[in-house]
């Protein structure tokens, strides 16, 4: 009596433990799917004209991404009318043998008076074969081909992709974009190069180059941790892939000579296809001249 009395209030602790997780999990996966647009309005030196930027980071299609999700942040973008769209990196997340015909199909219906521009983050260079895992399979030996190949065709469909290299978009604004940290040489001189006394916005998907910054930026934009995608109440995010932990894991922080700079929670997920208290965003500045 005993003994069959124990095992029925294990296994009812055991299905109810199973329902909380799984509950838990459910909720996880939904607010991986909402949509928020995050505003912000700030001064940035050198401005003479205001400029509204939209920046998008972190997409991660493949795995978990679809094109219906891309339509959707490319509706919720273009409703915002920005002058200037940015992708932060790790737009791609998938094979190398899957290309990017149908997240560019999408992409190319990005539209700004100012541009559309991004740079790669480490997931694309997983995509390209830089590297090997259990998703992306064996590293490639055509990889950096196959990144000029996909520079090319994200050039095409109207996002050029910056490495290390910069723009002059209005006599008083200059954009710049860096390779990605850990696959590539970012090179924040030549991204800023030609800059001279205009306002200038960096973009780098990892924000790691904060703190080494060679010389100071008007702002920089990055990606890459999702805000740690799970955070947990009082604690935060148990997890940063950051060098600095909990320094630089979402929203305004600080680099080198005082820059400063916004780190976006991204739009998809990475590892497992869910957040907590960590709702993706796509992120909207109105900048203004200081």
């Amino acid at each position: 009596m005993t003994r069959s009395l124990t095992r029925r209030r294990f296994l009812r602790a055991l299905t109810g433990g199973g329902l909380t997780l799984a509950a838990a999990g459910g909720l996880g996966v939904a607010q991986a799917q909402t949509l928020g647009l995050t505003s912000h309005t700030r001064p940035l030196p050198g401005l003479r004209a205001p400029v509204r930027v939209a920046f998008l980071s972190d997409l991660h299609f493949g795995l978990y991404v679809g094109p219906g999700q891309v339509r959707r942040w490319v509706e919720a973008t273009m409703s915002a009318r920005p002058d200037l769209i940015l992708l932060g990196g790790d737009q791609l997340d998938r094979r190398a043998d899957q290309g990017a015909a149908d997240l560019l199909s999408e992409l190319a219906r990005l539209r700004a008076p100012l541009g559309v521009y991004g740079v790669w983050g480490n997931h694309d260079y997983g995509s390209f074969g830089r590297y090997a895992s259990v998703y992306y399979g064996a590293a490639r030996d055509d990889w950096s081909p196959r990144r000029s190949a996909l520079e090319e065709e994200f050039r095409r469909s109207g996002v050029p992709i910056l490495r290390n290299q910069g723009v002059t978009l209005r006599d008083d604004l200059h954009l710049g974009g860096v390779d990605d940290l850990w696959n590539g040489t970012p090179d924040v001189h030549r991204a800023l190069a030609g800059a001279g006394e205009r306002a200038t916005i960096l973009v780098s998907h990892n924000p790691d180059v904060l703190p080494d910054l060679p010389r100071p930026a008007g702002l920089v934009l990055s990606g890459h941790t999702h805000g740690g995608q799970v955070r947990l109440p009082l604690l935060g995010a148990p997890v940063v892939p950051s060098r600095y932990g909990q320094r630089y894991a979402m929203g305004w922080v600080e680099g080198a000579h005082a820059t400063p700079a916004y780190v976006s929670r991204g739009l998809g997920t990475s590892g497992i296809p869910l957040r907590n208290l960590c709702p993706p965003e796509i992120v909207l500045l109105t900048l203004h001249p200081a």
